[in-house]
């Protein structure tokens, strides 16, 4: 069956949609009722590790400036309008319906299902106090039902809820398609995916599904994007020409590396919560302050070119903290997502990592293009939903056990 993936990540500058390739399932259920009695009468089968896939086509599509607007203002927000937030939801699953539609058109194929991982406006994976309660808790938006509508297939979405609920911190979830994808018997890996947030699988030789490691190391893109917005008008330092002429603050790397977050063992996660506008206000900041204290002027670009640094190399210590320690077997990292585009980030990466003897190749010589990688994995973990097998990998997101995720949603 065809079944179609749905990302747009903690960037907002688009959504990307890939149509992938899986086994013949057994025809869907007609029903709501047909649904609720097959749940009641089957337990959850194992978590599938032989799942075989045939990248189809992919296709990218920006957001209207407008939607990319509100999605950010909306994110992390303190305060915000719930008919807005309400109306977005919907507005999302319109546009996600859309994407699909589009997709299908210019790559002439027909998705039977969809997987859609919808826009996170908050993710807090770690339990805090509220209202009594310890919660850890996540909300992705993009309403599925509408999809489902429009697009005449079922449509799997909201995937995060359901490993928290049992324990975990409802992210990463991509670990699953590397582990399907990138296990290999003889050549320990590491993946590495640079969104908004960067996270990396770490597969050693050999490796079984509870051998797999995996986690957010911290900034992908985030900052870097923070800064050229703020300073320059532009969405994204594009090519890293900005980076490229400034200079890096050591000293402000070295003292945002010794952030709290960078401290924490795996499993975990971040996103805008750590890294969003309030960090990037600050690093902004620091690099201001340290021009003053050393009575040198710094530059707009200086800034872009000393978070571009900093998120290298806190990619590379994480991987040398918890990752690629001493007698372990790891020669490649396979590099995939949007930040995979700015060639500064990458050539100062293939030499942080390179230090720790790892090669660095792209998800493109696998066959799967780097911009499209978190698309099909949404759509690898909605096959698995339809047929009712768990697809999270406990190890990476730190549940007690694995569990079906997602929610259903009927044409």
């Amino acid at each position: 069956m065809i079944v179609a993936g749905v990302m747009s990540g903690t960037s907002a500058d688009g959504i990307d949609v890939a149509l992938v390739q899986f086994p013949a399932t057994p025809k869907p259920a007609k029903t709501r009722e047909s649904v609720r009695g097959a749940a009641r009468s089957r337990r959850p089968a194992q978590v599938s590790t032989q799942t075989s896939l045939k990248f189809l086509g992919h296709a990218e599509l920006p957001y209207p400036a407008d939607v990319r607007r509100l999605v950010l203002a909306s994110m992390n927000s303190p305060r915000a309008s719930v008919a807005d937030l309400a109306r977005l939801n919907f507005l999302l699953g319109d546009l996600y319906a859309e994407a699909v539609l589009a997709a299908q058109k210019k790559l002439q194929l027909k998705a039977e299902l969809v997987g859609c991982h919808g826009q996170t406006l908050y993710h807090q994976g770690r339990p805090a106090t509220f209202l009594g309660r310890q919660l850890a808790v996540t909300w992705q938006v993009g309403d599925g039902s509408r999809m489902a509508v429009k697009l005449g297939v079922p449509v799997v979405s909201d995937f995060r809820p359901a490993d928290m609920a049992a324990g975990g911190k409802g992210a990463p979830l991509v670990p699953y398609l590397d582990y399907l994808l990138y296990r290999d018997a003889k050549i320990g890996r590491v993946m590495l995916n640079i969104g908004g947030i960067a996270n990396v699988t770490a597969l050693p030789p050999g490796a079984t599904l509870d051998q797999v490691i995996a986690f957010d190391t911290g900034p992908g893109n985030m900052v870097i994007d923070a800064l050229a917005e703020q300073l320059f008008g532009e969405p994204c330092d594009r090519d890293g020409k900005i980076a490229a002429s400034g200079r890096v603050l050591e000293d402000v790397v070295r003292r945002f590396l010794g952030e709290s977050y960078f401290r924490q063992k795996p499993p975990k996660t971040a996103g805008r919560e750590e890294f969003g506008r309030e960090f990037a206000r600050e690093f902004q900041h620091a690099c201001t302050l340290w021009g003053k204290e050393h009575d040198t002027p710094v530059e707009k670009k200086d800034m872009v070119a000393t978070a571009t640094a900093f998120t290298a190399r806190s990619i590379r210590d994480a991987l040398r903290l918890y990752v690629v320690k001493k007698g372990s077997r790891f020669s490649e990292m396979i590099a995939s997502g949007g930040g995979t585009k700015n060639p500064i980030l990458m050539t100062v990466l293939r030499t942080r990592v390179g230090d720790l003897g790892l090669t660095v190749r792209s998800s493109d010589e696998f066959g799967i293009p780097s911009g499209a990688k978190e698309a099909v994995a949404f759509a690898a973990l909605a096959y698995e939903t339809w047929n009712r097998r768990p697809s999270n990998v406990p190890s990476a997101t730190g549940a007690a056990r694995p569990v079906v995720l997602g929610k259903v949603s009927l044409p």
